[in-house]
């Protein structure tokens, strides 16, 4: 009697590319930063997108946008239709 292997043939899971991981860990600590406004939120969004950058997972646009985003002060309870 002969053992029957699995085809491999057949269609196998796929694990996204690194850099589309370290874009969505980036969008959330984004939103994470936008909705909170917290130095804790910050920190982290800081943190995450320094060693994407270093891995070099993240564009220069996307860079640029972080940064953009990092330089403009985040008040708490401040609207954006305010401004």
């Amino acid at each position: 009697m002969q053992a029957q292997n699995p085809s491999s043939s057949g269609t196998k899971a796929t694990t996204p590319a690194r850099h589309l991981v370290a874009t969505a860990i980036i969008g959330a600590a984004v939103i994470a930063y936008l909705v909170h406004k917290t130095p804790e939120a910050r920190t982290r969004l800081e943190s995450l997108s320094q060693m994407a950058s270093t891995l070099g997972d993240l564009s220069e646009t996307d860079v640029a946008v972080i940064s953009q985003l990092l330089a403009t002060p985040a008040t708490l309870g401040a609207s954006r239709h305010d401004q």
